[in-house]
């Protein structure tokens, strides 16, 4: 009996075609398949081989198996086999991965160095030094070429790790600063070349731990110069990153924070280590105060030359604002009675001259805020005695204020 042809499939458009339906559950399933056996899967194999191979070194160093020299060794070699291996990973697409193994490799060496100068006291410590400097150099360099924060941040935590690492017990002021400068250096060139400027703020942070703890060991008055030097040093370079700082539109909003921030912060940082470094002569301090609001002063300026755009304008206020509290920071370091409200009411009229030809707003404000601080001083803490019972000190004093007062007044 033949065979009966089965009926011709209609062709699309025609009328009752439909065509296949593919299931989006299928689809969702093969990519969750996918993603476990390419991802997950992957991960928790080279977890176990790692926990397996750490175990038994760990037997092995327990029982003697291999001496300190091997102990060492192995360290640094399954560190260089890690970052190798990661490149692997990076080529296949699989970023994020390899940059954990690369971590887990700079953590890797820096731990058997680490060991080797302090723990079996194999090499010497201007050796490991120079080690762990290739180390972090490598990984700022790695960072760079690969477009990758993160190993950046590797990078940033292991130098400043460095010296606790291999810390001796003795004051080198100089060799540590002198390494903690090339390292913030390092930093803002990154941040110059790629949008990274939440590294200054670890950078800084790290700058400022390291100084701290030098400090509360081993500063003395006789050191007071060379750590002026150093201290102004950062400053300058942390002053500067915002400036020169990469601007990305795609993440504006949260460099200007980030740089405003970053700005006080090392104003502050920078004022309050020189007032724990020069207690008793106040006119130092006036003198400092003096030059660190002309230096905003000058960084406004140049803001307002290399980033015209408007969405960089609060950084340029915040250096103005940074640059007058220093100025009234000034007065009272250097003045006296009521020369201190005598001070903060010049300084009060010489804002709002500025703010009423220029159109600041924010100088404005300031010199109000200024005004109200000599006024505060005059009814607070004036209570010097005046031989004579007008034209005084005091009452010329009180008519300044008036004056100031009633330019205020008049511009609004």
């Amino acid at each position: 009996m033949p065979i009966a042809p089965s009926p011709p499939e209609r062709a699309a458009g025609a009328p009752g075609f439909s065509p296949p339906q593919i299931h989006r559950s299928g689809l969702e399933n093969s990519g969750l398949e996918q993603k476990i056996g390419q991802y997950w899967l992957n991960r928790i194999g080279i977890v176990a081989v790692l926990t397996g191979i750490s175990y038994f070194l760990k037997y092995a160093f327990e029982n003697n198996w291999i001496g300190p020299s091997g102990r060492v060794g192995i360290g640094l070699l399954a560190g260089i086999a890690l970052l190798l291996w990661s490149e692997r990973f990076r080529a296949k697409g699989y970023a994020a991965f390899s940059y954990s193994l690369k971590a887990l490799g700079l953590g890797a060496l820096y731990l058997s160095l680490w060991a080797a100068f302090q723990v079996y006291h194999l090499i010497p410590s201007l050796a490991a030094f120079g080690a762990m400097v290739a180390v972090t150099a490598t990984s700022i360099v790695l960072a760079w070429k690969q477009d990758a924060m993160l190993l950046a941040t590797f990078a940033m935590v292991g130098g400043f790790a460095t010296p606790l690492l291999l810390s001796t017990g003795q004051n080198h002021e100089g060799e540590l600063f002198a390494y903690v400068a090339l390292l913030d250096i390092a930093v803002l060139v990154l941040v110059m070349l790629k949008p990274w400027l939440l590294l200054a703020w670890g950078s800084f942070i790290g700058t400022e731990i390291l100084v701290l703890a030098w400090s509360s060991s081993y500063y003395r008055e006789i050191y007071r110069a060379e750590t002026v030097v150093f201290v102004t040093l950062f400053a300058a370079i942390f002053a500067l990153g915002p400036l020169l700082a990469k601007n990305d539109e795609a993440s504006a909003a949260r460099q200007l924070s980030i740089a405003s921030v970053l700005a006080v912060l090392n104003a502050g940082a920078y004022f309050a280590s020189l007032c724990a470094m020069y207690e008793a002569p106040r006119d130092a301090l006036t003198w400092y105060a003096l030059a660190i609001a002309a230096t905003y002063l000058g960084l406004a300026k140049a803001f307002e030359r290399l980033h015209p755009e408007e969405s960089r304008g609060t950084i340029r206020l915040v250096h103005i604002t940074l640059a007058v509290t220093f100025l009234t920071v000034a007065v009272p370091l250097k003045l006296d009675g009521h020369w201190i409200a005598v001070g903060w009411l010049v300084e009060s009229a010489a804002l709002l001259w500025i703010a009423a030809r220029t159109g600041t707003r924010l100088l404005g404000r300031l010199g109000v805020a200024a005004l109200l601080l000599g006024i505060a001083r005059l009814l607070l803490f004036s209570s010097e005695q005046t031989p004579r019972l007008v034209f005084n000190e005091r009452f010329l004093t009180y008519a300044l204020a008036v004056a100031v007062h009633r330019r205020v007044a008049g511009a609004r």
